[in-house]
């Protein structure tokens, strides 16, 4: 295990930013069309962290136009150009996946205050 760690830490992005799930975030991802390449927003509540190492992955959820999204992303990819904390979110839970059933402001997850 110890020689398959040292080939992925040339792999990992250092400048990750820390977040949990309930937490709120904005993944800017490379899209690529033709021979252009541009960065689209994708915001969100992360309803699921799992993995480590390159295999760490994360899904962010959202609703569009009365429509739930939900898209999953390695953290270490090279598709992801930054993730930033937009707020952070207060749960008891790892996996909040029954946002999923709920509608309006009750899929609303509260916000978690600094205690600092």
């Amino acid at each position: 295990m110890k020689q398959i760690e040292l080939v992925e830490a040339a792999y990992l992005k250092k400048d990750i930013t820390k977040f949990k799930a309930g937490d709120t975030v904005s993944v800017y991802v490379k899209i690529k069309e033709q021979d252009k390449v541009r960065i689209q927003a994708f915001e969100g509540t992360v309803i699921r962290r799992q993995g480590r190492g390159l295999n760490d992955s994360f899904t962010v959820r959202k609703v569009s136009y009365g429509e739930g999204i939900e898209r999953t992303f390695l953290v270490h990819s090279p598709l992801i150009e930054k993730i930033s904390l937009i707020k952070s979110g207060k749960t008891k839970r790892a996996r909040i996946y029954y946002l999923r059933g709920k509608k309006g402001k009750k899929s609303k997850v509260a916000e978690e205050l600094d205690q600092a």
